[in-house]
Order: structure tokens, then C-alpha cells, then sequence
């Protein structure tokens, strides 16, 4: 019996279900000459995590800024390719439109509003949304659930809130507005190793139970890799390695590049650049 051909509304539909977050060859430049992003193209699946590893100006949260629209506040524009969410191009919505599409980001550096209570800016999380109160009430109470140390700290001015504590409170802000995916720019950044262990494996259990997508900018491999499913790997603006997180975990590039076990050569950095440029295309995701 012949195979029912798909049609073009069906083939973006099941694509969707596949991909909830895609960007094909995406560039942008800033002040309109230096070019950051060279044509970065990366998936998120629905209901996953992705991790996007690089050293500083590798081009990670570029990559989260032209995905929210947030680049021109800085002086950047996407000047070609396509972002895609659910199978619809966001290029040119609003941050206030992707919000309410069900993405959000969430700011290097822990943006708390300092003069607010952690309650008062949970709240702040939610004005996307068109609530009552007792809708909140259950919003909020999610939010405890998952950082229990926020409720013991409810009352308290976010900018007197420690370091970790502020950056669950800014998660936890995203999550007032029920997103689907949740963009994560350097979570672990100037955090003792035990609240970024905590933090991480909050992160895990939200996707777990609630089914929330991450794309995560981190430049702690080992703990972004142990956490995703899926990685990418940005040089200068490009995707150079890209695959399951088990699959990055294995190569012995990233071992030695990023994750610091060498095989016994010693090679320094610019043999292993020019090692990666040799070799690429690398790794394909694996489903």
C-alpha cells in the first residue's frame, strides 16, 4: 500500500514536536561591522536540555540574546538566517511577544530587583500573564516547592539574598511565566560549587516533572554535560562540535580541551584549534 505523502502543515507540525527551539545559520554582527555569530545553526527538543559550551567570546550569549531579541540594547542586529519556535519564525517578535510565546531568558550576573522582597520580584515573573490571585498563589507555591530556600527568605530584600539565592530567585522569576523553554546564561558564574551542584539539579527536576526545556550558556563543561542531553560547542562565532552530551563526554577533543584529561601528547591550544578546523563536520545529534 503507497505512503500517504505529508503535508506541508503536517511535516511543520511533527517537526515541531522534535525541535521546539531552532536556529539555522544564524549571524549577527555589532555597531553594524564586527560580525559575532558566523551562521550558528543548533536545536532544542521539546522537553530537553541543550548546553552551549564555549570560553568567553566564544559567542554564547549572543547566541541567547538574538534567540530573545534582546541583542539591541547593545548595539546588535541578526543580519541573516532564521529562528524558529514551535515551527514559527520569532525573528522579529518582541521580548514581551517571545515571553508570551512561552520563551524566557534568564540574565547573566543573577538581574534581581535589589529593593524587592524575593516574593515581590516572583511576582514581577508573572505580569505577562493575566492571573488571578489565586492562580498566582499556586504559581508562587510551585516556585517554594522547587527552592524551598526562597520561602524561608520570602520576606527578605532580594539585594540582601546571597549569591545562589538570588540566582534561584531570577529562575524562579522566569518561572512565573510559565514558560516552555527557559534560556539560561551562565548559571554557575561566581557560585560556590555546592549551590551550583543545587542549583543544577533543580534545573533537571523542573525539565523532569514539569517537562521544561533549557538551553544552558555554560562554560563549566563537566557539570553542563552531566545535566543536558544534548551539547554544542562554540569557537569564535561557529558551532565546532556538536552531539549528546554522553557522545561530547567521550570525545578526547573535549576531554582535553575542555574538560582538562589529556591522552598523554601534550598539544596546546592552537594545535587543537587547528586539529577541530581539519576535521570538521564532527559530530552529528544523535536522537
Amino acid at each position: 500500500m503507497p505512503q500517504r505523502r505529508r503535508s506541508l502543515p503536517e511535516i511543520a507540525k511533527r517537526k515541531s514536536k522534535l525541535d521546539y527551539l531552532q536556529l539555522n545559520n544564524v549571524q549577527v554582527v555589532y555597531n553594524g561591522m564586527i560580525l559575532v555569530l558566523r551562521g550558528v545553526t543548533l536545536s532544542v527538543p521539546r522537553g530537553k536540555i541543550v548546553t552551549l559550551l564555549g570560553a568567553n567570546g566564544a559567542g554564547k550569549t549572543t547566541t541567547l540574546k538574538a534567540i530573545s531579541n534582546l541583542l539591541a540594547a547593545d548595539r546588535g542586529n541578526v543580519i541573516g538566517g532564521s529562528i524558529h519556535l514551535e515551527g514559527r519564525r520569532v525573528d522579529n517578535l518582541s521580548p514581551d511577544a517571545l515571553v508570551r510565546s512561552g520563551l524566557i531568558q534568564v540574565m547573566e550576573g543573577r538581574r534581581c530587583f535589589p529593593h524587592l522582597t524575593i516574593e515581590e520580584n516572583l511576582l514581577t515573573g508573572a505580569h505577562t500573564r493575566s492571573a488571578g490571585r489565586a492562580e498566582l498563589r499556586e504559581s508562587i507555591d510551585r516556585v517554594f516547592h522547587y527552592f524551598p530556600r526562597l520561602k524561608i527568605k520570602r520576606r527578605l530584600s532580594a539585594g540582601y539574598a546571597s549569591g545562589g539565592e538570588q540566582q534561584m530567585c531570577a529562575i524562579g522569576r522566569a518561572l512565573m511565566s510559565n514558560p516552555m523553554i527557559v534560556l539560561l546564561d551562565e548559571p554557575s558564574m561566581g557560585l560556590a560549587p555546592q549551590i551550583v551542584q543545587e542549583i543544577f539539579a533543580i534545573v533537571r527536576g523542573l525539565n523532569e516533572r514539569e517537562g521544561v526545556s533549557f538551553l544552558i550558556a555554560e562554560q563549566n563543561a563537566t557539570l553542563a554535560l552531566d545535566c543536558a542531553d544534548f551539547g554544542y560547542i562554540l569557537e569564535n562565532g561557529r558551532v565546532v562540535l556538536h552531539g549528546t552530551a554522553e557522545v561530547l563526554k567521550d570525545s578526547s577533543d573535549v576531554k582535553e580541551f575542555y574538560l582538562g584529561i589529556s591522552s598523554g601528547e601534550r598539544r596546546n591550544f592552537a594545535d587543537l584549534t587547528k586539529s577541530h578546523r581539519k576535521r570538521k563536520p564532527f559530530l552529528s545529534v544523535v536522537d
